[in-house]
């Protein structure tokens, strides 16, 4: 079993909805750069990339992935709710600790609108799942 360590945290300031003039995309390069600066781990070394959020579009995690010039790599956008953050840093994980990666980065962003929490989705859908062995 590989044994997997947090190496580098990264961090922005929280900030009421709507006080910054930038968007998502800068705050997390801005926690992403900071990561991999305390890590002492240059960007092309990240393998893998797991970005949580949950108010965004379908692809937000390689939008902020592409921001720091990580390119070519496997994303992996995670939407679960108040449990985001971990799910997102328990793929990183998994992923590093299965031997087929040696470095992988797990961020996460959120921009809220002001006011309290309502539901994002107006349209209601069919889905088909289907379990495959």
């Amino acid at each position: 079993m590989v044994r997997v360590y947090v190496i580098g945290v990264g961090m922005t300031k929280f900030d009421k909805p709507g006080k910054r003039d930038d968007d998502y995309p800068e705050w997390a390069k801005e926690a992403m750069l900071s990561a991999l600066q305390d890590a002492k781990v240059n960007f092309n070394e990240v393998e893998l990339a797991a970005a949580g959020y949950v108010y965004g579009d379908s692809t937000c995690g390689q939008r902020v992935i592409y921001e720091v010039g990580m390119t070519g790599i496997p994303v992996f956008n995670v939407n679960n709710n108040c449990s985001t953050g971990s799910s997102a840093l328990l793929i990183a994980k998994e992923m590093v600790e299965s031997g087929k990666y040696n470095c992988a980065l797990a961020v996460g962003f959120e921009k809220m609108q002001r006011g309290s929490l309502t539901s994002q989705v107006n349209n209601y859908y069919n889905w088909t799942a289907l379990c495959m062995t």
